[in-house]
């Protein structure tokens, strides 16, 4: 299955109302809190009666008090304003604090559930994608929701609300005044209609860029050792500029978009006060109009236009949330093709046989056919052949790291898609070319995935190793089991990893153990001994060892050359070494 996501902008919601899309897509997110949304919209609604009854005030005072000169009313009546304005305050830090815990709360459970996803995802995507973009749509991407939810959604609230109350207030005064006063905004919402799309999708471009930057960063950091090695410093630094470059650009692009609607508010509100000043003087020479109502008039245009150059603002933070959630939303649609099914079919009489297996990375050519073979219980197969012939590939399908494009795998006489992961990993023992070791201790890295025995003490994990015969590994590390060990693994040696990874799959006493090259990275003394540990295993234990050493596969019961997307029984040692060269001459 192609798990490779996105990375070109599109347009999917343009046909729709930007706000409608939003509504939608952003409502689901905010579903468990409820008490807490009420609670703002309680105090964005005190908030937007604050700011709508100080104009009328001011208004009542200029035109009773203050021109018939009635100095205690004017006293009276900034008492009162105080204290509609201190209501407004306390109600706008209840809304801030409020929904600024709600977006904590949404980014806390949405990068829960991104994680969640990606761990419910097969290794081929993580194969098809990188590391870096996947860390930038947690980090970097959910953050932009954050922020959204926790600063411009209360503003997006308050200020809608306060523009439809003073735009009532503004006609309800003087209709005709109002209608005046009202139409340069109405020009710029059908201007920022036209151009959220264009925002959105500068602000999409933007994301994408600092995700593939992000890749970037991760790809030299994790691969520091080997450019120092080839003095290849200039390669990456010339990357990381193109990289950052492209960010560059992309972010000054949807910084341009994003600060448009903010000047073009600006004008509006500063046409529609010279307006209102000409109208209103015009009406108060007529004797139809005072001059309390125009001071009034003035202060709920700035009502209605400076929360609206804040709503442009805010237009723009829901177009880069959007944007955000169109990155974090492609990953969470995404559905593993490596489920738990229930297959009807004639089981296996083998402990593990492919039957017609052929396989085939996304976007690459076929590395197996037609394969058919089979393992016993308790032997010793090798699997031999050129480098890029399918060796691990065919042990990865053992192990059910992907599945076969067409056939199936049996494991257990069953279908090894049937199988739960706990069965399969319990029955299976894999020790990688290249071991991934967790950031913590020996012990811990020993039981990782040993969900039986995680609780263990120091005295316990020994006995159990010393059943297994592999006690005498752990003299290889400085402090024993308590040695520290970085997920980067260069506090211990990659000898020192594999042994790990060898115990970690011993300790299981799996049915299969599959060793892909496992002694490729250790001393002879080492691997001796790591031979007699494998004498020790039950004798019920299946080995499939993969190597380029002819002499780790001597006692092998079988052999099977694997290239050119067949496996072929290779019968002697002499012959697969006639195989492999002759395969390494064809290839």
């Amino acid at each position: 299955m192609n798990y490779k996501l996105s990375t070109k902008t599109d347009e999917k919601d343009k046909q729709q109302s930007v706000l409608q899309t939003a509504l939608k897509r952003l409502i689901p997110l905010m579903a468990k809190e409820g008490k807490s949304v009420s609670i703002a919209l309680c105090a964005i609604a005190v908030t937007s009666a604050a700011a709508l009854l100080s104009p009328i005030i001011i208004a009542h005072t200029i035109d009773s008090y203050i021109v018939q000169k009635d100095f205690t009313g004017v006293l009276r009546f900034s008492g009162l304003l105080m204290l509609v304005y201190l209501c407004g305050l306390v109600a706008s830090y209840i809304q801030i604090r409020t929904m600024g815990v709600v977006g904590r709360r949404v980014l806390f459970n949405l990068r829960n559930a991104l994680f969640t996803k990606l761990s419910e995802l097969p290794v081929a995507f993580f194969n098809q994608n990188k590391a870096g973009d996947l860390i930038s749509r947690i980090n970097n991407d959910t953050d932009k929701l954050n922020q959204f939810f926790s600063q411009a959604l209360v503003q997006f609230i308050g200020n809608f609300a306060l523009i439809v109350g003073t735009g009532v207030f503004l006609l309800a005064i003087n209709f005709r005044l109002g209608v005046a006063s009202l139409l340069p905004a109405l020009v710029a919402i059908i201007l920022t209609q036209l151009l959220s799309s264009w925002v959105k999708r500068t602000s999409l471009e933007s994301l994408r860029k600092l995700g593939g930057m992000s890749g970037e960063i991760q790809e030299s950091l994790s691969n520091f050792k080997v450019i120092v090695a080839f003095n290849r410093l200039d390669f990456f630094r010339k990357k990381f500029k193109a990289a950052n470059e492209e960010n560059y650009n992309a972010s000054i692009s949807a910084g341009i978009a994003a600060n448009t609607f903010t000047p073009l508010y600006t004008l509006a509100s500063t046409l529609a006060q010279l307006v209102v000043l000409a109208y209103g003087l015009l009406l108060i020479s007529e004797g139809s109009f005072s001059v309390g109502l125009l001071v009034g008039f003035i202060l709920y245009v700035n009502n209605f236009y400076m929360p609206l150059r804040q709503l442009a603002q805010v237009w723009s933070s829901l177009q880069l949330a959007l944007a955000g959630l169109d990155r974090i939303s492609e990953v969470l649609a995404l559905e593993s093709d490596m489920q738990v099914v229930a297959i009807a079919g004639a089981a296996s009489d083998a402990l593990l046989e492919f039957r017609g297996v052929s396989f085939r990375y996304p976007d690459g050519k076929e590395v197996l056919h037609n394969i058919h073979f089979k393992l016993s219980v308790g032997k010793t197969y090798a699997l031999v052949g050129p480098t890029g012939g399918g060796k691990t590939t065919t042990a990865s399908l053992m192990a059910r790291l992907y599945d076969p494009s067409e056939g199936a795998v049996f494991l257990g006489g069953r279908d090894i898609r049937t199988l739960s992961p706990e069965e399969r990993t319990k029955k299976i023992g894999f020790i990688l070319q290249e071991p991934f070791l967790f950031t913590g201790t020996v012990k811990e890295n020993i039981l990782y995935g040993n969900a039986l025995e995680r609780e263990l003490s120091n005295d316990e994990v020994t006995v159990l190793l010393k059943k297994v015969g592999v006690t005498e590994l752990i003299a290889h590390f400085r402090d024993g089991l308590e040695t520290q060990v970085a997920s980067t693994g260069d506090t211990i040696s990659l000898g020192q990893k594999q042994l790990v990874a060898f115990m970690r799959a011993v300790l299981r006493s799996p049915e299969i153990l599959i060793l892909d090259e496992a002694t490729a990275n250790i001393d002879t003394v080492t691997e001796q001994l790591l031979e007699s540990v494998l004498d020790k295993l039950p004798k019920s234990t299946t080995r499939v060892i993969i190597a380029h050493r002819l002499n780790t596969i001597e006692n092998a019961d079988s052999i099977f050359f694997v290239n050119g997307g067949t496996i072929t029984p290779a019968g002697d040692m002499q012959h697969a070494m006639d195989m492999l060269l002759h395969g390494k001459r064809s290839s």
